[in-house]
C-alpha cells in the first residue's frame, strides 16, 4: 500500500520518525511520498528520501508560503527538483481560507511552480481551499502540458471531481473519508476508483478510529479500508487499483504486466 502525501519530516515525527516508517511497513505500507510545504521541508524530505529506500519526495511551497518564494528560493527549489527520488512539485496551489499569502503572491508563485513542473516533465502535488474554481482554472491552463497530477485532500464535491478528472489529474482521498457526512465519501463511492490515489496528510487529518491523535502513514489502510466499504468491494481490490495509479502517477515503476 502506498501513503501518497504526508509530512514526516515534520517536527511532529522527531525522535519517533524511524518507528513510524517500521509501523508503516508493519502495517502493509511499502511506499511513502514526503510532500514539500516550503523550501527547508523540501529539502528535509528529500534527505529522508536519500536515507529510506520506501520514501520519495515531493519539494514545493505551500500556498501559506508563497510569499517567500523570492528569485533565490525559486532557484534553490529548482536544484532540488533535479535531485533523485523527487517524483513531482508539490504541495503548490492556493488557499484563500487562511490568506497566510496575499492572494496575488498566492497565485503568482501558483503559476512558477507549475511552470517548473512543466519544463521539467514533473507531475504536481496541488492543494486548494475556499479556491476550488481559480485553482482549477490555473490548472487547466497546464493539463496539457503536465505528465499529470493529484488535487489532494480534495475539498470538492462529486460534480467537481469529474472536472478535475476530466483535466487529467487524479483525487487524493485521505482521512477525512472516515468522518461523518464527509463529502469526501460521496466522491470515493462515485468516481472511477482508477482515477483516486490514498493518502494521510499526516500528522493531520487523522482517520476514525484515530481522530485527535497524530495522523501516520500506517493509518492509510483505515482509509483505503474505508472506500471499500464505500464500494462494497474487497480492500484489497481498492489497495490493488489505488497503488498503480500512484505508481503511475509519480512513474515509480517502468512498466507494467496484466
Amino acid at each position: 500500500m502506498i501513503d501518497s502525501h504526508c509530512h514526516i519530516d515534520f517536527r511532529d515525527f522527531d525522535g519517533i520518525r524511524d518507528a513510524v516508517l517500521m509501523e508503516a511497513q508493519d502495517a502493509g505500507v511499502h511506499t511513502i511520498i514526503n510532500v514539500g510545504a516550503d523550501i527547508e521541508s523540501s529539502e528535509r524530505g528529500v534527505a529522508l528520501a536519500q536515507r529510506h529506500e520506501m520514501v520519495f519526495a515531493t519539494v514545493g511551497v505551500h500556498p501559506h508560503d508563497a510569499k517567500s518564494l523570492d528569485d533565490k528560493a525559486f532557484q534553490r527549489l529548482g536544484e532540488l527538483a533535479g535531485t533523485d527520488r523527487v517524483v513531482a512539485i508539490g504541495e503548490i496551489g492556493l488557499d484563500f481560507y487562511r490568506d497566510l499569502s496575499p492572494r496575488p503572491l498566492q497565485k503568482v508563485a501558483f503559476h512558477k511552480q507549475m511552470q517548473l513542473a512543466v519544463e521539467l516533465k514533473l507531475p504536481v502535488v496541488i492543494h486548494t481551499r475556499e479556491a476550488f474554481q481559480e485553482t482549477l482554472l490555473i490548472a487547466a491552463e497546464y493539463a496539457n502540458l503536465l505528465p499529470g497530477g493529484v488535487f489532494h485532500c480534495f475539498p470538492g464535491d462529486v460534480d467537481e471531481a469529474l472536472q478535475v478528472i476530466n483535466l487529467g489529474f487524479m483525487i487524493g482521498v485521505g482521512g477525512v473519508v472516515t468522518y461523518d457526512k464527509s463529502r469526501l465519501s460521496g466522491v470515493a463511492a462515485a468516481i472511477p476508483l482508477d482515477k483516486m490515489i490514498l493518502e494521510t496528510d499526516a500528522p493531520y487529518l487523522t482517520p476514525v478510529p484515530h481522530r485527535g491523535k497524530i495522523n501516520r502513514p500506517a493509518y492509510v489502510r483505515h482509509v483505503c479500508d474505508k472506500v471499500a466499504q464505500l464500494r462494497g468491494i474487497l480492500p484489497a481490490e481498492v489497495e490493488k487499483i489505488t497503488d498503480r495509479t500512484c505508481q503511475k502517477l509519480f512513474r515509480l515503476v517502468e512498466t507494467f504486466g496484466g
